[in-house]
């Protein structure tokens, strides 16, 4: 029989420490561990609490997107590895970046407390500022090994990391720490991430404060800044109107079936797109054909396996809840059975986006979220007037399907 070969793609069970098998178990290991944390606390605090922890993150968010350098994308992007003076500068930048966005979100921690209803919650969100900050001063060599597609090396900090913040937030929720204990837990995950980051992953960057020589990643990373923009309205948008107009208690239930949603649907794409975006990086590189052929075959496997995934969902959605969250997040199920929907279309985009970035075009996906954001401040007034809350996670699915609609377009016609 006359075989066919494929890179990157075989039949045969491949564990080197390139194999996508590293991000599949990743990706397992670490969103259980997630899925069981958020979904053991939520039953434990209920909706109120999730909420207020959710308006603090919410604020992290906000701040880290409008200040993406969009480096972490250009260097595993670059033709050329950066030289141990290009990553010191790389430190150095996302490092002040970090620096910059804890005194911020520290600084407009009283306003979010009184405009989100929060009733004096100024230590949860001056808690959630220290993510920022930790996240700025790990190595940015976690990047090199991400682009020579170490994942084995990758695999392992995160699912530590991840460990380390359910097996910690827990602990803290049974104690009687309440909303804190998810903050708590994030916040030891990312020590441990930045302190792994420099003992495990080599070459170290130089710890001095030097700003020159990645000019040459600008030209790339700026797209990466736009999209950030335009994904901060996309993705946060809906998340302030609910905490503003109707308080913690029901952005609890908007958050959690999102989340839920997300756990189940698109944070395994998101995941797997740490080994296509470096994958379909350096396939292009060698030869643009191949790395459309690779990228026409995961669409196409994704695609039929969300698919299936959605069906089964909505019709399990009322069962699943009264069984994970219990009673009290019963009015979230609506809400949960249109965020499969969403959450599948997400999926997706993150293929997309792997593929447009490695090949070069950023700007593609800059174009699509400014669809998106058009098409969500021209739906949500008026689904908010006719449909309330159900009306927003309606008009944020039809703003995703146009984004993937028109990164679809722009692909097949370059083909």
């Amino acid at each position: 029989m006359r075989s066919v070969r494929v890179p990157f793609f075989s039949i045969r069970p491949n564990f080197g420490a390139s194999a996508a098998f590293w991000v599949l178990l990743q990706q397992v290991t670490v969103r259980g561990l997630v899925a069981v944390k958020f979904l053991a606390i939520g039953r434990i605090l209920g909706p109120t609490a999730i909420g207020s922890v959710s308006v603090a993150l919410l604020a992290v968010a906000v701040a880290e997107s409008l200040s993406d350098t969009g480096l972490a994308q250009a260097v595993i992007q670059g033709r050329e590895s950066p030289t141990r003076t290009e990553l010191g500068a790389v430190w150095t930048t996302l490092a002040a970046r970090g620096l910059l966005v804890a005194l911020l979100l520290i600084a407009v921690a009283p306003f979010m407390d009184s405009q989100f209803h929060l009733g004096g919650s100024l230590a949860l969100l001056q808690l959630a500022a220290i993510l920022p900050l930790i996240r700025g001063v790990a190595s940015p060599t976690y990047y090199v090994v991400a682009r020579e597609r170490g994942f084995q090396r990758i695999a392992g900090v995160e699912t530590l990391t991840a460990f380390a913040d359910c097996s910690i937030g827990l602990a803290c929720a049974f104690a009687g720490a309440g909303a804190y204990s998810i903050l708590i837990g994030m916040v030891a995950g990312e020590l441990l991430k930045s302190t792994l980051t420099w003992a495990t992953m080599t070459p170290r960057p130089p710890i001095r404060f030097a700003w020159s020589g990645i000019g040459h990643y600008i030209g790339f990373s700026r797209w990466i800044w736009a999209s950030s923009v335009v994904n901060l309205l996309l993705n946060q948008f809906d998340k302030v109107i609910v905490a503003k107009l109707l308080g913690p208690a029901p952005l609890g239930a908007y958050q959690m079936s999102s989340k839920l949603a997300q756990m189940l649907l698109a944070d395994a794409a998101i995941a797997f797109s740490q080994y296509l975006f470096p994958t379909f990086s350096a396939h292009h590189r060698k030869d643009a054909k191949d790395a459309a052929r690779l990228f026409r075959i995961y669409l196409a496997v994704i695609a039929a396996g969300l698919a299936f995934l959605v069906i089964v969902l909505r019709i399990l959605a009322q069962p699943l809840f009264l069984l994970v969250l219990g009673p009290a997040w019963m009015p979230a199920v609506p809400l949960f059975r249109i965020f499969v929907v969403s959450m599948a279309i997400g999926a997706l985009i993150a293929v997309l986006v792997s593929y447009l970035r490695a090949v070069g075009l950023p700007k593609v996906t800059t174009q699509a979220s400014v669809i998106q954001a058009f098409v969500l401040l021209a739906s949500v007034p008026p689904a908010i007037h006719y449909w309330g809350v159900i009306g927003i996670a309606w008009a944020t699915t039809v703003g995703l399907a146009a984004s993937a609609g028109w990164m679809l377009y722009r692909i097949a016609r370059e083909a």
